[in-house]
């Protein structure tokens, strides 16, 4: 008899992006079993916090809708007993899960310890040449209709009803990468001889570009190919910004964090280095919010002027 495969996929909306700051206003979860929803649940939250703008102009909840929704505490016990220690789905998971952990550590002082899958993950890996990985490209790519979107029971069924199909590319996928293990000498000397093949078209195309730019500067006029793609030249103006000065807009519309990306890397070769002083290293270090692994291949070129590891010369 086969074994009962059980997964929550879930969904949330909040007051903005912060999970530190903001709060949850609707929560929607299915429970899917072997891949067909059995059972559902959502519900409206009082936030007992003013929902930012920006926010709004996403999912459409207003103040109005929340008022006589019950709160948070009222509701996490109910959203607990839900999703039980099964694991849980979502479209990039880890902004769910943040709201969620950082709302049963202030009720009850811990952390949701479910399983995550991530769902924007596995659609990026199956698919990585989509233009974009969101929620809506999931769905389109599997045919999966909703008549509501950016709503959490909306999207929630959305991913309940395109994930087994995206599990199953996942797994396929998987199961051919491990067959290939054993060809792996191959496919490194195949991947060299593409890489160069790849190398040359881009740097043939940069070369035909450049002649492309020097026509439109010596006032020629757009073409149009036999296929009806056409050639033109544009030209925009590229502005620098004062932070200090727009940081108050952009926090009042909830759009700080994303419009002044933080240079991760910068920040960690300043605490792992040497030229500051400790205590400097320490507030920096404080101002950590997570920890994720980055895991990359890298292709060490041989120096061709000396011994290089591993070649004997035959």
């Amino acid at each position: 008899m086969k074994k009962k495969e059980i997964n929550i996929v879930l969904d949330i909306e909040t007051t903005g992006l912060d999970y530190r700051r903001e709060k949850i206003i609707e929560f929607a979860a299915v429970k899917l079993v072997n891949g067909k929803i059995t059972e559902e649940y959502e519900t409206l939250i009082n936030p007992e916090q003013e929902i930012r703008h920006s926010s709004i102009k996403i999912h459409g909840i207003t103040q109005d809708m929340v008022e006589d929704a019950p709160t948070l505490k009222e509701v996490m016990p109910t959203i607990l007993e839900f999703i039980g220690d099964y694991p849980i789905i979502g479209h990039n998971v880890i902004f769910d899960y943040s709201f969620l952990n950082q709302a049963s550590l202030a009720l009850y002082e811990k952390p949701v310890e479910n399983h995550r899958i991530d769902s924007q993950h596995m659609f990026r890996d199956v698919f990585p040449e989509e233009f974009s990985h969101g929620l809506e490209s999931l769905m389109r790519r599997f045919k999966v209709e909703v008549t509501t979107r950016h709503r959490a029971m909306a999207d929630t069924k959305g991913l309940a009803l395109a994930y087994p199909k995206l599990k199953k590319l996942y797994n396929e996928k998987f199961k051919w990468q491990l067959s290939q293990i054993e060809n792996i000498n191959y496919l490194f000397e195949r991947y060299l001889r593409i890489q160069q093949a790849v190398q040359t078209l881009q740097a043939e195309l940069g070369d035909i570009k450049s002649v492309f730019k020097f026509y439109f500067e010596e006032g020629g006029k757009n073409i149009e190919s036999t296929t009806g793609e056409s050639l033109i030249y544009q030209t925009k103006p590229v502005y620098s910004y004062d932070v200090e000065q727009l940081r108050d807009v952009l926090e009042e519309i909830g759009a700080f964090e994303r419009a002044v990306k933080l240079n991760n890397g910068l920040i960690d070769r300043m605490i792992d280095g040497t030229s500051l002083d400790e205590s400097i290293k320490q507030k920096l270090s404080l101002a950590r919010t997570q920890m994720s692994e980055s895991k990359s291949v890298n292709i060490q070129k041989p120096d061709r002027g000396g011994f290089v590891p591993g070649n004997n010369g035959n």
